[in-house]
């Protein structure tokens, strides 16, 4: 079986010969297994520069394997004689056709690789550019947007009585921590600013308190189990941040269901490092799509910027952490190392 567009055709004639040239060799002695892959590799090479099915050539060789087994079969010699004669040459075929289907298998691996880093890398490039552009846009708002908030501040201690201007400072509050959100995104590294011990306890009661009032409006019920005396070498606010997006985005994805909702926060050693577990009993994230969490601008939310979890990712790589979420129909669950606090660590 030969396709008409397979630019090596004429070889396939001569590795052919070249088969049963090996063939008469391995009856009058044992081949080596470097004399079957030199063949086989070669026609591997061959078989992925013709971009050719490697179904074709499995064909071809089975087929050569069954001509063969019958020239011998039709001989003339004994049965008995030919037994051991027939077992070397099935050998032989296997041998081949295991070491040529690996190495094209190990090429077109090889070539897929590089597909994917050259995707990734467009990616990355395009990203950059996008970042890029973001960083002033945002700029461009960020310097108006900073005189009013400031002058609404002025506003509300001088008229402390104005209707509606907490709701106006609140969402004021609430655009400029998303256009901080773009500007971690569109820099290459996340400024963490000054770092210093914090206690992972405290750190998430603070939070616990300032999220109590979607806690109740979304009927969620979260359970803390710190391990005592438990500390980060970290910048608070940094931490504070990711933190808040992962309960903030637990309780948004608890509300798709109706039994009791659930969040549980769960922070002790492993290894010389905190593991910390924020678990949520919602609905799964698709297989499709986890992997895909942390990229930047994907989102589930109708509204959703998808940035949250991209910046989260960011700062906890520069805290030397690792960031991670696993899903399934009882928890999704968002991992996070980071390395445990020693004295050391102060400078």
């Amino acid at each position: 079986m030969i396709s008409s567009n397979d630019i090596h055709k004429e070889e396939v004639k001569r590795n052919g010969l070249k088969m049963l040239e090996l063939i008469r060799k391995n009856i009058e002695k044992p081949l080596s297994e470097e004399e079957i892959r030199e063949l086989a590799y070669k026609v591997a090479y061959e078989r992925v520069e013709a971009n050719i099915n490697i179904g074709e050539f499995v064909y071809n060789v089975n087929l050569g394997r069954s001509e063969i087994m019958k020239w011998v079969n039709s001989s003339g010699f004994p049965v008995e004689q030919l037994q051991s004669i027939l077992e070397d040459i099935n050998s032989l075929f296997d041998r081949f056709s295991y070491h040529a289907v690996k190495k094209y298998t190990e090429i077109k691996d090889e070539q897929l690789q590089e597909k994917i880093s050259f995707i990734d890398q467009t990616h990355k490039e395009r990203l950059a550019i996008l970042g890029q552009m973001s960083s002033s846009f945002v700029h461009e708002f960020r310097n108006p947007l900073t005189a009013i908030l400031g002058f609404s501040k002025l506003i509300k201690n001088e008229y402390p009585d104005i209707k509606y201007m907490d709701i106006i400072l609140q969402e004021l509050d609430q655009l400029n921590y998303r256009i901080t959100q773009f500007l971690h995104v569109s820099k290459k590294e996340v400024n963490l600013g000054e770092k210093d011990s914090h206690s992972l306890g405290e750190l998430f009661h603070e939070l616990l308190e300032f999220i109590y009032p979607s806690m109740i409006d979304g009927d969620v019920q979260i359970s803390l189990n710190v391990e005592p005396h438990l500390r980060v070498y970290a910048n608070k606010n940094e931490l504070r941040q990711v933190f808040l997006n992962i309960l903030l985005n637990s309780i948004d994805a608890l509300q798709q269901i109706r039994h009791k909702r659930e969040i549980n926060i769960n922070c002790q050693v492993q290894s010389e490092r905190v593991e910390i577990r924020i678990s949520n009993n919602g609905p799964a994230i698709p297989k499709e799509t986890i992997h895909t969490i942390f990229e930047p601008f994907f989102t589930t939310k109708e509204l959703g910027t998808g940035i949250g979890l991209y910046v989260c990712k960011k700062i906890i790589e520069k805290h030397h952490g690792e960031i991670g979420c696993t899903s399934d129909d009882r928890f999704t669950t968002f991992c996070i190392t980071l390395p445990l606090f020693s004295s050391g660590d102060v400078l």
